[in-house]
């Protein structure tokens, strides 16, 4: 596993890298980005000095399709000026959704290589025409602890992908149709990362898949299992998991959550809705009172636990009551994070095809209305929190300011605490914060001895 600033190859015949999408996928750029710089491909910061423009894209939403198409036709542009020397690769999501549609690659000829998932590993040979690209099975590759890696996050921060695909099978979603089906590396083989992001001087990692807490489900394994091994590692270092379904969490996994030393209080437990008959119509194999009972257990379980979650709303049948129902149920739980998607009628998902579609507009002022909500919500929660002191990782310090993050917050998705900067305040380490004050959705603090 190798870092960006310690790559000795040449900066000639680089690979500028544009990175979309989830924390996954950025794992996937990094994966890529190591297979390139071992091939003899470094990557370079300004695009004029690359010969490979390469776009890892997302396509989980229209709005993320809409977004890597509009990088892929900046990197088309680029290719323009030198057609003869640079080459133009579209990976990521985008690749595998259009595999059975076929518009990106129609839109944009001049892209040289889409590169699926199953194609990473043989990026080089795939760059020189020694072999042909993947055919159109559904993904099957996931890397290991032994595929080139180059970490692409700030030095303190890495992640951890146990597990791609996903076979929940949710009405409304195409990432199994995307991804591919549920497959887990090995206990020892993250093990292994693990400890090599542990050397590499990585002090927060982000353990990620689409269901972490299907780990293992392919296996025989469990992710109870790898996470007290993981917990076992020497070091002072934190984990934190993304993403968690209710429907799969077992009373071995929550002892582990409640006993563990280096797994942060902090779950990601995407509920999407609670009324019953539209958790139904997701395909979400849970309902409202095995929910509130997983809540209830979680909080009494883990001290301190901020719990994040995600809502759609707009899910054809969703009417008033359904909708009632879901603000109510958001008001009394006090969820610390949490965002709102509206429902996208993706194509040859069931739910695309349900009747009782709901206007778009509405969809969009019900999840409008949730935010606003929670935002209030969320503002007046910090409020409480002034006064009280949390072990903070310190991600940059520089000038008279330093940039921080407790446990209730994932980085680059939730908030942050600002403090004046003070010596022996370091990025990369952990240091005790006392919250004086807030500012819009981020805290105020200071540097403070335990």
């Amino acid at each position: 596993m190798k870092r960006q600033q310690t790559s000795s190859l040449p900066l000639s015949g680089g690979v500028y890298l544009v990175a979309l999408g989830c924390p996954k996928n950025f794992v996937d750029s990094e994966v890529i980005a190591g297979t390139l710089a071992a091939a003899g491909y470094p990557p370079v910061p300004d695009p004029e000095e690359a010969v490979l423009y390469v776009v890892n894209t997302c396509a989980f939403l229209p709005q993320a399709r809409a977004e890597a198409k509009r990088e892929l036709d900046a990197a088309c542009r680029w290719k323009e000026e030198d057609p003869r020397r640079r080459k133009v690769i579209a990976a990521g999501c985008l690749p595998e959704y259009d595999r059975k549609r076929g518009d990106a690659k129609r839109d944009f000829p001049a892209v040289d290589l889409w590169l699926r998932a199953d194609d990473i590993a043989r990026l080089p040979e795939l760059l020189g025409g020694a072999v042909p690209a993947a055919d159109d099975a559904s993904p099957a590759w996931i890397y290991n602890e032994t595929t080139p890696r180059m970490i692409l996050t700030l030095p303190h921060l890495g992640g951890l992908k146990i597990a791609d695909g996903c076979c929940n099978r949710c009405s409304y979603c195409s990432i199994p149709d995307i991804r591919g089906a549920l497959r887990s590396r090995s206990i020892t083989s993250v093990l292994r990362e693990a400890k090599q992001l542990l050397d590499c001087g990585v002090r927060e990692i982000t353990l990620l898949a689409q269901d972490i807490t299907a780990f293992g489900h392919d296996t025989g394994e469990s992710l109870a299992e790898l996470l007290r091994k993981l917990d076992a590692l020497p070091g002072d270092f934190v984990m934190r998991l993304l993403y968690t379904h209710p429907a799969h969490y077992t009373d071995e996994l929550v002892d582990v959550l409640a006993g563990a030393e280096k797994v942060l209080p902090y779950l990601d437990i995407p509920l999407q809705h609670i009324s019953d008959p539209i958790l139904k119509a997701m395909n979400r194999h849970t309902t409202r009172a095995a929910t509130e009972a997983l809540i209830a257990r979680l909080r009494e379980r883990i001290p301190g636990l901020t719990l994040r979650t995600t809502f759609i709303t707009g899910l054809p049948g969703e009417g008033e009551k359904e909708f009632a129902e879901l603000a109510e149920f958001i008001r009394d739980v006090r969820f610390e994070r949490m965002g709102v998607f509206t429902f996208a009628p993706e194509p040859g998902t069931p739910a695309a095809a349900m009747k009782g579609q709901v206007p778009a507009a509405v969809a969009e002022e019900r999840a409008q209305l949730l935010m606003r909500r929670q935002t209030a919500r969320m503002r007046r929660f910090h409020k409480t929190l002034i006064g009280k002191k949390f072990r903070t990782m310190i991600d940059m310090a520089e000038g008279d300011w330093a940039i921080g993050r407790s446990s209730m917050d994932a980085p680059e998705i939730d908030n942050r605490i600002l403090l004046p900067r003070r010596r022996g305040v370091k990025a990369g380490e952990f240091h005790w914060v006392e919250i004086t004050g807030t500012r819009g959705n981020d805290l105020l603090g200071k540097a403070v001895k335990r």
